[in-house]
């Protein structure tokens, strides 16, 4: 999973064609940790679409524009649009982000 570290580098990643999975996260956060811990396997099965990683803390302008209120929180985005969000009090497990991502991509 690549990091972002800009907001330019940010606008870009998100315009591709291919949807793109983006997760919000802090260094503070238990929960992203917990996150940590499963996602493994399941980039490994969606090793197809490109996954990033945005530090919240890093870019709050970003997480407030598009409303990640929580974390951790991923979001998929096509063409600049977010086109679905999965809210940190629904990613808690690999089952949560699995049925997300099957039903958003």
């Amino acid at each position: 999973m690549e990091s972002i570290h800009t907001t330019e580098t940010f606008n870009e990643t998100i315009k591709s064609e291919q949807p793109v999975i983006v997760k919000f996260q802090a260094d503070w956060c238990p929960d992203c940790r917990r996150m940590d811990m499963f996602i493994g396997p399941i980039l490994e099965e969606y090793n197809g679409y490109q996954w990033y990683d945005v530090n919240r803390d890093e870019l709050p302008e970003i997480a407030e524009k598009y409303e990640v209120m929580g974390i951790p929180s991923l979001l998929i985005f096509k063409q600049g649009e977010k086109v679905a969000h999965l809210h940190s009090a629904n990613a808690k497990t690999p089952e949560e982000v699995q049925e997300f991502l099957q039903a958003s991509l």
